[in-house]
């Protein structure tokens, strides 16, 4: 090949190589933005937007949950001026100097280049001196974002709070990132997917001085955040702050439900607090004041977490199962031998009916020997065992003995004895009935929770069943249930059988004699059993269970009051007060109300 030949060969190959570098910057600077953006990522300005999370309103759109407007600082450690007046910047964000060593140095280690949070939930009226000032501080950036505030301080323990991810739980979901916000308790926590929504981000381009200069590429890659669902619950916003009313400076619960759904109502646990105290920079502070400063433990859910003996209300459960199982009959007679079991009340030989009026104790201890003794063994041991195994299935047919599944998680089951209890305790084949006859009046080895008691009271109301009681309506653009709540639970009983319960309940309240004669309601059929529980060497805990109207329930309730006594001396009171401002708005015996909101039980002290 001559030197021309070479020569034009030579050009062409050049030619070549140029064009196909000119098409190469011509894909990667028009056709494409990926080297671009990650150029854009290599100057770390690529941020996170976070959504608002959801609302959550009550059953009657009230506004419970809100949001308001808060700012992160963020710094980028390799932006940063070395000759940065670290003591001004200091005085500025409200820090101490060894404070912004300690997240300065933290950010450092999580990444040179990219933000970190800096100071985190600084409220908008305080940001607006801040943000004049960032021009002087290169490798700060502020970021927008929401808190939760209540505009109602109510049903704290219900709503629950939210929290800064910690390391443990980044490593068990990888959707979380640092500086991630997640619902910790109550139904924040529960319903935490349906109401964080979905970040976003945002790439913005700033100058020298830190100030931004707008979207890089118009905001072509940006995406948006989506706020969380909203959720409505079935708490009624109403009385349930009317209950928190009744209880302050009591020690208890109260836990009322709407029998027909098994919406709850109200669900107060006392001593409550603020859920305002658990956001914004003082969470942390106000967190362990509450946690082990205050003894009367303000943070634990009595009503779900509470675990008490049921005292006489038990006995109506007795007395159900007694009937289904054909031990009883309504009629059946028994005498009140006090020299067996203690009693009180004058009366001496009553049927089933008046037996649940009178509360008498050595009617249901026959009872329950019945029940256990059934002489299906020659040992009475053996039989002991084999009665009381089915007897201990009958009860939890109630919902007793395991956690009730409510949507707040933390539930405790209480307790119904079995067998293994007793065969740990006193060895197999050296117990009987007469070891553990206490049961048969609610005392004993046995254990219920607040709402267990509450969901007896919708049970009876039903007439023999029961729907899992929940605190959400619904959630988003949906107004369906969750399945779960739309099942009917069966107790196992014969309907007929509960129309001498509701009977004997109607006169406990309303016939002269009866135990909680204090919890009459004007126009109103109320059914309640009292209870007295107890307690050791301590005083005995009020407790009092009810549901009305009688012939159209619409709510069912259960109230504990802790050292208060009688159960029908301070719980069948609050329980009538509740239910009358629920079914009518007001309160018709305003004496009975100052009674109750006057009442404070000092011996809770001197027992803490």
């Amino acid at each position: 090949m001559g030197y021309k030949e070479r020569r034009w060969v030579v050009i062409f190959i050049f030619i070549a190589v140029g064009f196909i570098f000119i098409l190469r910057l011509f894909f990667l600077q028009v056709v494409t933005d990926k080297w671009a953006i990650k150029a854009a990522g290599i100057t770390e300005k690529k941020l996170t937007t976070y959504p608002a999370r959801g609302l959550i309103y009550d059953r009657n759109d009230q506004l419970m949950v809100a949001n308001k407007a808060i700012y992160d600082l963020l710094v980028v450690p390799s932006e940063v001026d070395k000759n940065i007046d670290v003591a001004a910047l200091c005085a500025l964000l409200n820090i101490s100097e060894e404070q912004y060593e300690i997240k300065f140095n933290a950010a450092k280690e999580y990444s040179y280049y990219k933000p970190s949070i800096l100071v985190s939930q600084i409220p908008s009226q305080e940001f607006g001196i801040i943000a004049d000032q960032l021009i002087y501080y290169p490798g700060f950036i502020a970021s927008p974002r929401t808190l939760r505030d209540y505009p109602l301080p109510i049903a704290a323990h219900t709503l629950g709070y939210i929290s800064e991810v910690n390391k443990r739980q980044i490593d068990k979901n990888s959707y979380y990132k640092l500086g991630d916000y997640i619902g910790t308790s109550g139904i924040e926590q529960t319903y935490e997917e349906e109401l964080r929504g979905k970040r976003g981000v945002r790439y913005i381009v700033v100058d020298v001085f830190n100030n931004e200069i707008g979207p890089y590429k118009d905001g072509l890659y940006d995406t948006a955040a989506f706020s969380g669902d909203n959720l409505m619950l079935t708490i009624d916003a109403r009385i349930q702050a009317y209950g928190e009313k009744l209880m302050q400076n009591k020690k208890g619960s109260i836990v009322a439900i709407e029998p027909k759904t098994g919406e709850i109502l109200a669900m107060v646990s006392s001593p409550g607090y603020d859920p305002n105290l658990l956001v914004g920079r003082d969470r942390s502070k106000n967190y362990r004041a509450l946690a082990s400063n205050d003894t009367l433990g303000p943070l634990f859910n009595r009503a779900i977490n509470a675990q008490y003996r049921p005292g006489s209300i038990f006995k109506i459960v007795e007395s159900l199962i007694a009937l289904n199982e054909g031990v009883i009959v309504p009629s059946t007679r028994i005498r009140c031998n006090r020299g067996i079991i203690n009693c009180h009340g004058a009366h001496y030989n009553d049927d089933l009916e008046n037996a649940i009026i009178h509360s008498c104790n050595p009617y249901f201890r026959e009872v329950y020997k019945r029940l256990i003794q059934r002489g299906e063994h020659s040992s009475i041991f053996k039989d002991s065992e084999a009665g009381l195994k089915k007897w201990r299935e009958s009860v939890m047919k109630f919902g007793f003995g395991k956690p009730l599944n409510i949507d707040v998680r933390g539930e405790k089951g209480g307790q119904v004895p079995g067998t293994s209890l007793y065969n740990k305790w006193y060895g197999e084949g050296r117990w009987a009935f007469s070891t553990i006859y206490s049961n048969s009046i609610g005392e004993g080895e046995l254990l219920v929770v607040p709402i267990q008691m509450a969901n007896l009271a919708a049970a009876i109301a039903n007439k023999g069943f029961f729907y899992t009681p929940h605190l959400v309506k619904s959630f988003g653009e949906s107004e369906d249930v969750r399945e779960e709540y739309t099942i009917k639970n069966s107790t196992g009983i014969k309907s007929s059988y509960f129309d001498l319960v509701q009977d004997a309940m109607y006169s406990v309240v309303n016939v002269t004699g009866g135990t909680a004669r204090r919890a009459r309601i004007k126009d109103i059929d109320v059914c309640g059993k009292t209870g007295t529980v107890q307690n050791g060497d301590y005083p005995d805990h009020s407790v009092f269970i009810a549901f009305a109207p009688k012939d159209d329930p619409q709510i069912a309730i259960a109230v504990y009051v802790e050292y208060a006594g009688f159960g029908g001396t301070w719980a069948a009171p609050i329980a009538s007060l509740m239910i009358e401002n629920y079914l009518t708005g007001e309160i018709s015996n305003e004496r009975k109300e100052k009674r109750i909101v006057d009442f404070e039980n000092l011996y809770i002290q001197k027992v803490e």
